[in-house]
């Protein structure tokens, strides 16, 4: 039988140079098989960018996932946070396994596993901000999950290497106080969750065991308020409409506060001006100066 690779993480892949990621991924599938005695159907269409997902079955368990996906920093600790949610609200995790440059997880299957984008996006800020504030709570004793500082250091180092105080649409001096802003937000938070990081709309899938549930979480212990941050940057109408009211809503839903909030939001938007140069505007429109 052909193994099939969705078209998107084919193009994902080779844009990454990880084309021998590609050649390799069949083997680690079969080998997986082997590991948990797996059925594995065909992928999912049209997939993701980072993995390779499918619908498995091991013995009278016939509702899981297979999830193989290339090594990347933000996905490091998906396994342990997946643990220590513990299903609630995220789905659960069966088993995990490392590879020199592949993770692989086996979780519950979400049925009818239908998305949350498909709900206008009114409805999506109360489910979001309702998973939020059950995803929300103190790490395990002993965790290793990093802190938000480190992601958000390196995303300012990545911006500055590219010289994005240059490069962007954006004021030099603006786009300075944001990735400003990115170091300083995390060191002066009050309060340190775990949090997802990545949660949007596209990662809350509808299911039996709990009407929604979040699947692909990176997870990191920081500033609850920046948890808010990737559904608003996914909100694209509203966002360049009025970034400011939507951040104030997403704040009241999540009972967190609100300039923290738009904060957080200034600070994104620059740091995604020079790959998105429409987030310039957003930007400008949130500045405190």
């Amino acid at each position: 039988m052909v193994f099939r690779i969705p078209h998107n993480l084919v193009v994902a892949a080779e844009e990454e140079g990880r084309r021998a990621w590609l050649d390799r991924l069949p083997f680690i599938v079969d080998s997986l098989r082997e590991r948990w005695s797996l059925v594995v159907d065909e992928p999912f269409e049209p997939g993701g960018q980072a993995a390779w997902v499918a619908p498995a079955s091991q013995g009278a368990d016939g509702d899981l996932v297979l999830k193989v996906q290339w090594r990347h920093t933000e996905a490091e600790d998906e396994a342990d946070g997946l643990r220590a949610w513990a299903g609630d609200p995220t789905v659960q995790i069966h088993a995990a396994h490392s590879f020199e440059d592949s993770l692989a997880l086996l979780v519950e299957r979400c049925v009818p596993g239908t998305s949350l984008a498909n709900e206008p996006e009114p409805e999506q800020d109360l489910i979001i901000a309702g998973l939020l504030t059950r995803l929300w709570r103190p790490p395990p004793p002993d965790h290793q999950f990093r802190p938000l500082q480190v992601m958000c250091d390196e995303w300012a180092d990545e911006f500055e290497r590219a010289g994005g105080l240059g490069q962007t649409d954006l004021d030099p001096g603006m786009a300075r106080d944001g990735i400003a802003v990115l170091r300083s937000l995390p060191r002066a938070a009050d309060r340190r969750v775990l949090l997802a990081t990545d949660l949007h709309a596209g990662n809350v899938l509808a299911a039996i065991r709990q009407p929604w549930l979040v699947i692909d979480p990176k997870p990191y212990v920081g500033d609850p308020a920046y948890d808010c941050v990737q559904h608003m940057l996914n909100c694209s109408e509203r966002l360049h409409t009025d970034p400011g009211g939507l951040a104030r809503r997403m704040a009241q839903l999540a009972d967190v506060d609100p300039q923290r909030l738009i904060l957080w939001l200034f600070a994104r938007c620059v740091q995604e001006s020079r790959s998105s140069p429409e987030l310039a505007e957003v930007a400008c429109r949130l500045s405190p100066s």
